[in-house]
This record gives structure tokens, C-alpha cells and sequence, in this order.
């Protein structure tokens, strides 16, 4: 069976994500376990990232048109850098939930059950976020990889919780309950600033510096067929980047054989880096005097 497509397999995620939700706010509601609330919490974040990156994907692949000649793949920044706003809400009321606890700690219920109901959740999100992880390799898409790596991280998390609580239930430890839910919303925390930092990087135009450094190392293995090349310049919009440089020809070339150069050296970088969009140009050497 082959993968879904991008679109596809942002809406399993969606689908995925609310049925854990619910499985997740279930082991809560049979145990009363603050740290199981927390998992919860966190499956909401989830749930609305899931949303944000299936719209995200939709958008992306619209073509270029006038009012957006580069393309629309910067909305996936913007959309992770809102996702990464809404995890640092989750970890507020996480760790919010897990103090009020600390003073006012409550008997758990039916553990077992509970931490059953939990394992069979995470075991959904982590056959999620291997499928999104493969589907996002396949598809070239930055934000499906984006929703795989959360939702790996929420599976690590909820084992997390699953041990500690297995342990509060063997030794009567009751207060394990909000340390540990505290302890998640660090990892929360930590997940929003991490995200935020990554997305923030790329609304910015930050260098795409492993782009950038192919580019040279083709150019440099071209290098008899011109004279130089200087202002390299990279950034990133989704998964893709724009690449410009300017190439110093022979002057005696005429403009279809300048033309014929550049356009075989986009070529080859198109067939090495198909996600990279490069603008060539071309300009004679600079005579003695002249200004940069």
C-alpha cells in the first residue's frame, strides 16, 4: 500500500490526534491523575497544530501568482510559530493544574484501567508520527516532519507519565502525581521555545547554510567556465529555498552562450536540490577603478 499525499496524511494526523484526545481525557476522568490531565492538555495543542499544519499544507501548494510571485510556502513558518505559542499555553495550565494539586492533593482512582487506556493512546500517536515521519520524507514537506517530531515527543512524554504514576501506584506516593505533571510542562515548555525559535528563524530569512554551501561546492566544480561568483545569497520559505548569486563571465562571451552557461548550472542544481530555486547574475569582470 503507498503513502497517502501531503493533504491526505495532514487529515489522518487531525483524525488521529482527536481520537487520542479523547482516549487521553478518558484516563483522566477514570483516575482523577493530574499528570494524566496534563497529557490531555497537551493532546489539545495537538489536535489544533494537527489543523494548522493540514491548512498550512493546503495553502503551501498553491501555485506562485502575482500577489505572491515566490510562492506561498512561508505560511508553514507562520503556522509553526502560532503552534508554538499555543504548546506554551498548554504548559501554563499544566503546570498551573500541577500546583493547585501540590496544595490540594486528591486520592487517584482506578489506575489500571487508566494507565491501559493511556498506553493504547500513545501506541496511536506513535504509529502517527512514524507514518507522518516516512510520508514526510517522501512528500519533501517540513511541516508534515514538523508534526511528526511533536508527536514523538508527546509519546516520550506520555511514557513518562505512564511510569511515574505505575510507580506512585506501587508505593502509595501520591504526590508523584503534580511532580510529574510539572516536570511535563517543562518538557512543554521547553517544545514551544524550541518550535517558536525554528519558525522564527525562517520568517526572518535566515541562511539556508547547507543549501547554500551545495551550491558553492557546484559552482566550484564549474569553475573553469567562468571567472568567479560572489554574493551568495539563501534563505528559506517552507520547504523550499531561493537562491541568488552573481556569476563574473568572460567578457568576450556573447549573451546566448552566457545565457546557455547559467541556464545548464540551474539545471544541474535543480536535478541535485529540486527544492531550491536559483537566480543567476551574470556581469563582466570589473575594470581597474571601477566601484563594487
Amino acid at each position: 500500500m503507498g503513502l497517502l499525499s501531503k493533504k491526505q496524511s495532514a487529515s489522518a494526523s487531525v483524525i488521529g490526534g482527536f481520537l487520542v484526545f479523547c482516549l487521553k481525557l478518558a484516563a483522566f476522568f477514570i483516575s482523577g491523575s493530574v499528570a494524566l490531565l496534563s497529557d490531555a492538555l497537551e493532546s489539545i495543542v495537538n489536535i489544533v497544530a494537527s489543523l494548522m499544519m493540514f491548512i498550512s499544507v493546503k495553502v503551501s501548494g498553491e501555485p506562485a501568482d502575482v500577489d505572491h510571485p515566490y510562492g506561498h510556502e512561508k505560511v508553514e513558518n507562520i503556522s509553526a510559530f502560532v503552534e508554538g505559542a499555543l504548546i506554551l499555553v498548554a504548559g501554563l495550565l499544566i503546570a498551573y493544574t500541577a500546583i493547585g494539586r501540590l496544595f490540594n492533593p486528591v486520592e487517584l482512582g482506578s489506575l489500571d484501567l487508566a494507565l491501559i487506556v493511556s498506553l493504547v493512546a500513545t501506541g496511536i500517536n506513535g504509529g502517527l508520527s512514524l507514518y507522518l515521519a516516512k510520508s514526510a520524507k517522501a512528500h519533501g514537506s517540513i511541516a508534515l516532519e514538523g508534526d511528526a517530531k511533536h508527536l514523538l515527543s508527546d509519546v516520550l512524554s506520555s511514557v513518562g507519565v505512564v511510569v511515574g504514576l505505575f510507580i506512585a501506584k506501587l508505593t502509595g506516593w501520591t504526590i508523584l502525581d503534580p511532580l510529574i505533571a510539572l516536570v511535563m510542562a517543562l518538557i512543554v515548555f521547553r517544545m514551544g521555545t524550541e518550535l517558536i525559535t525554528k519558525a522564527g528563524s525562517g520568517l526572518l530569512d535566515q541562511t539556508a547554510d547547507n543549501e547554500q554551501k551545495q551550491i558553492e561546492a557546484l559552482l566550484d566544480a564549474h569553475q573553469p567556465h567562468f571567472v568567479d561568483y560572489h554574493n551568495v545569497k539563501t534563505r528559506r520559505s517552507g520547504n523550499k529555498v531561493f537562491a541568488e548569486l552573481h556569476l563574473t563571465v568572460d567578457p568576450n562571451l556573447t549573451v546566448q552562450k552566457a545565457h546557455d552557461l547559467t541556464k545548464h548550472l540551474e539545471e544541474r542544481l535543480h536535478t541535485e536540490m529540486p527544492e531550491v530555486s536559483l537566480t543567476i547574475h551574470v556581469e563582466p569582470p570589473k575594470a581597474h577603478g571601477d566601484a563594487d
